[in-house]
This record gives structure tokens, C-alpha cells and sequence, in this order.
């Protein structure tokens, strides 16, 4: 099922979320490719995008590879809000998306994320400064609350449509709960009653059938993939299309995960240089190898081995072919 986020209509409704450390340009890029709804940047903090940080430069790409391209700022003033809404749109962003949903404590200590909950009407003048600087859809992302005794998703949900937002994402946990415990889909119902643009469900989504139950329970138009997808940037695609064939694509097979993550490491390589590339690849490839063991591709003592080999390896060659030999013996043992 397609949404429409204000003009732009997306391929399906399962959406690959916005994780600092994880979901920079090469990682978005094979999760487009593999048929996600949506692909959202890393969090860039607003005025440091507009000061030029580098690594918010850095966090910011992905115009040239990605279509509809989507950036996620974050901040606690409105002026930087507005100015770094302009430059996101300079660098080609199609959307642009606010967090307020982030929970960790060096974004929350500085007033932004998941803490702008705790003042609303703080909150709705950076929406509304956004939007105001924006010629594209802003979307927002938040979570229940800031703990059990706030929960006013509702409340900050209808004013931000009322201030010109065009979708809304819920990550079901409180602020205060971090990532522990269940995300409770039911409580997204109460964001679903009060608002009539799309709303997107968030938290612990695993598989086809969490999808539907998510859905179901909250009663939003489509889901948010984050932990899922680690080691497997092709998620959002393989649970789309799932849901309804042919909006989204089929699970890849070995050789085609390989493919992917080599794709994923030259790329990563471009982007960071050979040094930091090798060491920003390697919880991806960590990540890679924990996956075929839960699929009983590795055994643990294997996994052990290549934990120990590949994820010390400095040469990116030998990172590359070992990826490589890791592939073609599983291909070798199903032929």
C-alpha cells in the first residue's frame, strides 16, 4: 500500500527509520534498492548542518542515490530549524523529517529529540518554523511521551497537523523507557484518533506478521523498521512485499545478500575513506555474520572465529574477500 506524504507518494508503507551510526548514505542506498517505502538520513543536528560540520555534511547525503530523499533534523531553536530546513533543501531533500523522538542522553540533554515532549509549545514553534521555511512535506517523529505520566503523543500529534505537518511517526515506548520492554502499538491508537494525515508505527517490528499486528493494534497506515534491519539493510523491502506483493521485493537470495553488502562496503569505503570506512563497516559486518547464525548458516564457534578475524581486519581486501568466502561456502554447501 502506497502513502502520500503532502504531493510524493511513496512505493509501499514500510519505512526504513532514521538510527544514528547506521543508517548513513550506503546503508539507505541498499535498503532503497531493495525496496523499502521509505528511507530516512541519520539525525542531523540543524545548526550544524548549517555551520557545515563535516560530519553532518556527511550525514546529510544521499540526493544523488535516493528518490524521494529524506533528511531527519533535529534541534531546539527555531531559527536553526528554519535555516537548516533551507540548506536541506539546497542539498535536495524531498522531505524532511523533525525528531522528536530520540531518546539518548546527549541529545536530550541539550533540549532536543524525545525532551522537546516535555514542552509542547516549545515544540510546536521548531513545527512550525520548519514548515514555514519548507517548500517540501515535513513530517515528525516522536514517541509516547516523556515517561508513564505524560503521554501526550495525541496532543503534540494534532497540533503539529494543525501547524502543517503531512505524516506522523510513533515509536511506542515513553522517552524514559530508552528501548526496554515492549513497545505498546495499542497506545499509538490514541495519536491514530486525533489525526487524519498518515500515521506510521514504530518499535520491535520484526517480521510480516508484527507488521500486520502493528497495524492492526494502532491502526497506522504503515510501519518503521529500525533494529530489525541491522545486518540486513533489505528488510523494509523482503516485509513490504510480504504484505502485499509487488510493492516491494522478495527476500534476496545468498548470492544477492552478498552482492548487497559488498555493494555496501565500497561505498562506505567512498564515503568515510579506507580508514574510518573500514572501522564504520565493521559493526555492519558484525552484524552480517550474527544474522547467518541465527539462520544456522554459522555455528557459533564459527561466528566466534570470524568475529575474531574479519571485525580486526584492517585491510579492507582481505574484509572484502573473507565477506566474500563467508557467501560462497554457504552457496557451495546448498548447491
Amino acid at each position: 500500500m502506497s502513502i502520500f506524504i503532502g504531493n510524493i507518494k511513496t512505493r509501499n508503507n514500510v519505512f526504513l527509520a532514521p538510527m544514528s551510526g547506521v543508517t548513513d548514505e550506503p546503508f539507505r542506498a541498499v535498503a532503497h534498492a531493495a525496496g523499502a517505502g521509505l528511507v530516512v538520513s541519520e539525525m542531523v543536528a540543524s545548526e550544524e548542518l548549517v555551520r557545515e560540520r563535516p560530519d553532518m555534511m556527511r550525514r546529510a547525503m544521499g540526493e544523488k542515490k535516493l528518490s524521494p530523499f529524506v533528511m531527519q533534523l533535529a534541534g531546539r531553536e527555531a531559527k536553526w530549524m528554519s535555516e537548516g530546513a533551507r540548506v536541506a533543501q539546497d542539498m535536495g531533500a524531498d522531505i524532511i523529517d523533525i525528531n522528536m523522538g530520540c531518546p539518548a542522553r546527549q541529545v536530550t540533554g541539550g533540549l532536543s529529540g524525545s525532551a522537546l515532549m516535555r514542552n509542547i509549545d516549545h515544540a510546536i514553534t521548531l513545527v512550525e518554523a520548519t514548515v514555514s521555511a519548507s517548500r517540501v512535506p515535513v513530517t515528525l517523529k516522536m514517541r509516547l511521551g516523556w515517561d508513564d505520566n505524560s503521554l501526550n503523543a495525541p496532543e503534540l500529534a494534532k497540533r503539529a497537523q494543525d501547524a502543517g505537518i503531512a505524516l506522523i511517526t510513533v515509536h511506542g515506548r515513553t522517552r524514559c523507557q530508552f528501548y526496554t520492554g515492549k513497545a505498546d502499538w495499542k497506545a499509538i491508537r490514541a495519536v491514530r484518533d486525533v489525526i487524519s494525515i498518515p500515521l506510521i508505527a514504530n518499535g520491535d517490528g520484526q517480521s510480516v506478521d508484527d507488521a500486520k499486528a502493528m497495524m492492526k493494534a494502532s491502526g497506522a497506515d504503515g510501519v518503521m523498521l529500525g533494529r530489525s534491519t541491522y545486518g540486513r539493510p533489505w528488510w523494509p523491502g523482503v516485509i513490504a512485499e510480504g504484505l502485499e506483493s509487488g510493492t516491494g521485493k522478495p527476500a534476496p537470495s545468498l548470492d544477492e545478500e552478498c552482492t548487497y553488502l559488498l555493494s555496501q562496503q565500497e561505498e562506505t569505503l567512498t564515503l568515510y575513506g579506507d580508514v574510518l570506512g573500514n572501522r564504520t563497516f565493521r559493526k555492519h559486518l558484525g552484524w552480517a555474520i550474527t544474522r547467518l547464525l541465527e539462520r544456522r548458516f554459522l555455528s557459533p564457534q564459527q561466528t566466534e572465529e570470524l568475529r575474531r578475524s574479519l571485525l580486526t581486519e584492517k585491510d579492507n581486501a582481505r574484509v572484502r574477500a573473507g565477506l566474500s568466502l563467508i557467501y560462497n561456502e554457504q552457496l557451495a554447501r546448498a548447491a
